[in-house]
């Protein structure tokens, strides 16, 4: 058996220990929301014409703005899988996410950046696909700096 003393201390540790657990339920548990981001879309339309992105559909390319996630990221593109284009007969199709936490805080400068970011995951013929940051020669973060570049120069 424990001396009172002891015992009451590991009361108290205990207690302290069940507090921090609520504190971070309560934080894990936020509410995640998605909208619709017209403000990003004007973005992506003019950044599909300037840097003339042929094979972009434009009108195929939806853009929500979330709040609440615990990711990281800035930004994410999500595909459309060729399975379910083919089970629902719809045509291929991107979503654009902008975190709004992250996203919001940016100059014009970085979010244009971030945008040509994600339009580069897009495959040359437009399938639904998404293409990986490298592939060929290619690496995305360069190329968002060469096409920032001549975009910057007109």
């Amino acid at each position: 058996m424990l001396p009172q003393t002891l015992q009451t201390d590991m009361f108290k540790i205990k207690l302290k220990t069940q507090k921090t657990k609520v504190k971070t339920w309560k934080k894990r548990n936020k509410q995640l929301e998605w909208y619709e981001a017209p403000d990003v879309k004007k973005l992506i339309d003019g950044l599909v014409k300037s840097l003339e992105f042929e094979h972009v559909s434009s009108e195929r390319i939806f853009c929500f703005r979330t709040t609440g996630t615990k990711s990281r990221a800035i930004a994410r593109i999500w595909s459309f899988p060729k399975i379910f284009q083919h089970a629902l007969k719809i045509e291929p199709a991107y979503v654009i996410e902008v975190v709004s936490e992250r996203f919001n805080k940016m100059d014009e400068r970085e979010k244009t950046k971030v945008l040509i970011h994600e339009l580069l995951h897009i495959p040359k013929n437009f399938s639904g696909s998404l293409l990986p940051h490298r592939y060929g020669n290619i690496r995305i973060d360069k190329e968002v700096e060469r096409l920032f570049k001549k975009m910057s120069n007109y």
